[in-house]
């Protein structure tokens, strides 16, 4: 049976993930998010109680869905009113989770992760495992169908509502019942009753019924099965009075007969409860193959939206706005109180926002004063488009941006004691392989690259390389202290309307401070490193 939670049309993507995943995630930040994502917070009376071990399965589900990126607008909004709808039922899609996640663990103790070795074991073995697993999916996909329909009236997106038409088509209450029934009727073979206290004082016998006719030398022919069914009696110890009296009057009964004292006889029964049981099991494991796959789907697919669930409760937690992104133009960019989320979540503070409207343009430079926030400005928007174009919300009152299907991160690296060259060698290197994997709609995310050699030379390297990717058709956001650069480009573009260039500076006031927000400003010839000097030492004197 069908999911298509995550893809309206189909279970999995058929587009690859970004290239470097490893450096998407160690440059953005995203461990610490897809760690948050997968921690449950639990309130009491308004406010966190306790906060949950991560779950490790969150993390991974997470981490590949976000670094699968969604290539229209309308598969962005199809999760989107999904996690809306998850957002408004949180039990509902809990709930779905832990069944699957249930189901799955208790099927693999049941043998399924072990077929090979369950193999080898004896037929009755075998055929128990299976009625188990069978009890195991019907009592699960009872629960879910609980789940579903009483929120039926009140679930808006597309995506549940198919879901819901498609799991009450293929298991509709004729199926249910039918399965229910027959599984009652063949209890007698798994000892009865789940129920610890009520197995103890009860068993489950059989009752068959077969039709057939007789032949010369009361030979049976035309055999066929009229009822099975199991019937409880309390249960006596065996060798008891009790017990021998039960066995001494089933014996006498017209239509029943007592195995205890005849091997030869209770061996025959066995074997035709065994090939009676067998038949029903397999018309049973029949009806339900395409259900084979259909807990592992759900499990994967409700572990995305319930990280979603988890990761809005993160960003409420620490009074931040959040919002549905919108999609436009790749040219255009624009967003309102955008923060980085991922300081954001390891700091426990609200941190600082900033707005920007971004016509038209492909290359986007930021300058400024050190430790302005221009690094934490890059990524808050790293980390936006990512979860942008895997459907999630972001953190931000609002957020519009293109879809670009290949994103790619070139960040500075500190030198290690791996590297077997030179600093800029392994930015060239990192470069290379980029270039490489361009492809149709290209975001590239430089922070501070090509600042491992001299101001000059790094100045020279990073306009040749800029220059050439955007005539690649590659949107450039950079963040760079190479002012030569910075400059060069400014006064070639700066009296072409048309250029396709915006200049941010971080904002510095007079007496040094900094506010940490992005203004529009001309590239200066300076990072005023000495404010920092001034912090850290104190004040220049007179003679110096």
């Amino acid at each position: 049976m069908k999911v298509c939670l995550l893809y309206k049309d189909r279970e999995r993507s058929n587009e690859e993930t970004y290239y470097d995943t490893a450096s998407i995630i160690k440059d953005l930040g995203l461990k610490h998010l897809f760690i948050a994502a997968a921690k449950r917070l639990v309130y009491e009376n308004g406010s966190v109680k306790s906060i949950e071990k991560e779950d490790q399965y969150l993390i991974e589900t997470l981490k590949a869905v976000m670094m699968t990126p969604l290539h229209t607008a309308e598969e962005i909004r199809f999760r989107q009113e999904i996690i809306r709808d998850c957002l408004t039922h949180e039990d509902m899609i809990r709930g779905m989770y832990q069944i699957s996640t249930e189901v799955i663990r208790k099927w693999n103790e049941l043998g399924r992760g072990g077929r090979e070795k369950l193999k080898q074991s004896n037929q009755v073995m075998r055929l128990t495992a299976d009625i188990r697993v069978l009890h195991l999916f019907s009592d699960s996909l009872s629960r879910i169908k609980e789940l579903i329909t009483s929120q039926e009236e009140e679930l808006k997106s597309e995506g549940f509502r198919l879901f819901r038409d498609e799991f009450l088509s293929t298991y509709s209450d004729e199926k249910e019942s039918f399965l229910k029934e027959v599984l009652s009727d063949i209890s007698f073979y798994t000892d009865g009753s789940d129920d610890e206290d009520e197995g103890r004082n009860r068993i489950v016998r059989p009752r068959i019924v077969m039709e057939c006719g007789l032949e010369d030398g009361l030979k049976f022919s035309s055999l066929k099965l009229e009822e099975v069914s199991s019937r409880g009696e309390k249960f006596y110890k065996p060798g008891s009075a009790k017990y021998k009296i039960r066995e001494f009057v089933n014996s006498r009964t017209p239509d029943s007969f007592s195995t205890v004292n005849d091997p030869r006889t209770s061996e025959q029964a066995q074997t035709l409860e065994y090939g009676i049981v067998n038949y029903l099991v397999l018309e049973l494991k029949t009806m339900m193959e395409e259900f084979q796959t259909f807990f592992d789907r759900l499990r994967s697919q409700s572990a995305f939206y319930l990280a979603a669930v988890q990761l809005k409760a993160q960003m409420e937690r620490i009074s931040n706005e959040w919002c549905f992104p919108e999609v436009c133009d790749r040219r255009d960019l624009k967003f309102t109180q955008l923060r980085e989320l991922v300081m954001a979540i390891e700091r426990h503070v609200d941190v600082i926002g900033n707005t920007c409207t971004i016509r038209d343009k492909d290359l986007l430079i930021v300058t400024g004063a050190n430790q302005g926030g221009k690094s934490t400005f890059l990524r808050s928007i790293g980390i936006a488009q990512v979860m942008m174009q895997c459907g999630l919300m972001v953190m931000a009152d609002y957020y519009s941006a293109g879809i670009f299907p290949h994103i790619f991160v070139h960040f500075t690296r500190r030198e290690d004691s791996e590297m077997n060259s030179g600093r800029l060698d392994e930015e060239l290197n990192r470069m290379n392989g980029i270039v490489e994997h361009l492809g149709d709609g290209s975001l590239l995310l430089l922070n501070e690259s090509f600042a491992t050699t001299t101001e000059k030379e790094g100045s020279v390297i990073a306009y040749e390389i800029i220059s050439a990717l955007r005539e690649a058709g590659v949107r450039i956001l950079t963040v760079t202290h190479l002012l030569s650069f910075a400059r060069r480009v400014h006064d070639e573009m700066k009296d072409d309307p048309a250029a396709g260039v915006e200049f941010l500076s971080a904002e510095r006031k007079e007496d040094g401070r900094r506010t940490f927000r992005m203004i529009r400003h001309e590239p200066e010839l300076t990072s005023f490193g000495l404010d920092l000097y001034r912090e850290i030492v104190g004040e220049i004197s007179p003679e110096n």
